[in-house]
């Protein structure tokens, strides 16, 4: 075997519900990655689940393995900073899940020591690869929709009780729903139309007794464009997850990429129907012909998150461009910071 067909040694640490759910599957099913080593404090469950697979106790017990080449940083988001910062001196490449830490300051000495050290730095941006956004990028792409003029995004769920002891729900630095589902968004909007002008935000809580956001709405201002992103845990009726208005037409569609739901069941990202989504779920193209409007159904694009590792691995290899730079995660980070301080201020932001 030559020295390319080694697979790339992997280490995870955090066996929480993002480990388990979003990345050790993932991990496992991308060719030339090889899950090696998982960092789960206490309990059993990373071992049941992969008994081939060396089970480390603390940071140091992972990362004593020469051959650990990759990290993956998939713990509670107030602890990003400082793991990823010993994985890099330790001369790991590193993966941190969304988001990228808890401050820019901190994102932006992250990228620094990535630098200093030579190491691949990446975020866990997967819902780049869902497929109803794969589906508006070529829409996007294709002019179909012409110079749009507004986009908008949204992640509605309705969860009116609150989860004790979730640390998401509980006070403290990167805790909260704008926090959690954010970061999708803006890097999703950014990814698609650059950098905005300014930015107005209203961050707030919507539910009884909740101590931490639960709700927001972000405007991003471009000169002759408006991306509203949306988020609430009160929608018992989901508005379109996007909804895209342009001189040529409008997109609408409903429902998420259906990937997380089925690794939630426990489904393995395999086989040639892996992120598809069924007929009825795709989203409507209405289009202006002379002075009709004509409708159709626009067939989604196969979602995958195994792209994302793929691009990790052939960006390490040498043989990609890395897909989610640090410099893109730094601009998602500026974009938190600032819509919280507008929110925090109600008023409009520049982007500075």
């Amino acid at each position: 075997m030559t020295p390319e067909a080694q697979p790339i040694n992997v280490g995870l640490i955090g066996f929480g519900f993002a480990g388990r759910t979003f990345h050790a599957p993932v991990i496992r099913a991308v060719k030339g990655l090889r899950l090696a080593a998982i960092l789960q404090r206490k309990g059993t469950e990373a071992a049941s689940a992969y008994p081939d697979v060396r089970v480390a106790r603390s940071v140091e017990e992972l990362l004593a393995s020469d051959s650990i080449q990759l990290v993956v940083i998939a713990t509670p988001n107030v602890s990003h900073f400082d793991l990823a910062r010993q994985c890099l001196l330790a001369g790991r490449h590193v993966v941190i899940d969304k988001p990228f830490a808890t401050t820019y300051a901190e994102a932006a000495e992250l990228v620094s020591q990535a630098e200093k050290c030579g190491r691949l730095l990446s975020v866990y941006q997967s819902r780049r690869f869902d497929g109803d956004f794969k589906t508006v990028r070529n829409l996007f792409a294709s002019d179909a929709l012409g110079r749009v003029v507004l986009f908008e995004s949204h992640y509605d769920r309705y969860r009116l009780q609150l989860r004790p002891g979730a640390w998401r729900e509980q006070a403290g630095p990167g805790s909260g729903v704008f926090f959690d589902l954010g970061p999708h968004l803006i890097d999703q909007a950014l990814t698609l139309v650059g950098t905005p002008e300014a930015i107005s935000a209203d961050i707030r809580v919507e539910r009884d007794g909740a101590v931490v956001d639960d709700a927001f709405d972000l405007t991003l201002r471009y000169p002759r464009l408006r991306v509203l992103l949306r988020g609430t845990m009160l929608a018992s009726k989901p508005s379109p997850h996007f909804l895209i208005h342009g001189t040529k037409g409008s997109y609408v569609k409903y429902g998420l990429d259906p990937q997380e739901n089925a690794l939630k069941r426990g489904e393995l990202p395999e086989g040639p129907d892996w992120g598809k989504e069924p007929e009825e779920a795709w989203g409507t193209l209405s289009q202006v012909e002379g002075d009709k409007v004509t409708e159709r159904a626009v067939p989604t694009e196969p979602g995958d998150y195994r792209e994302y590792y793929a691009n990790v691995r052939d960006a390490i290899l040498g043989k990609a461009a890395l897909a989610v730079t640090p410099q893109g995660a730094l601009s998602v980070m500026r974009v938190l910071e600032l819509a919280r301080q507008s929110s925090d201020e109600k008023r409009v932001i520049p982007y500075a």
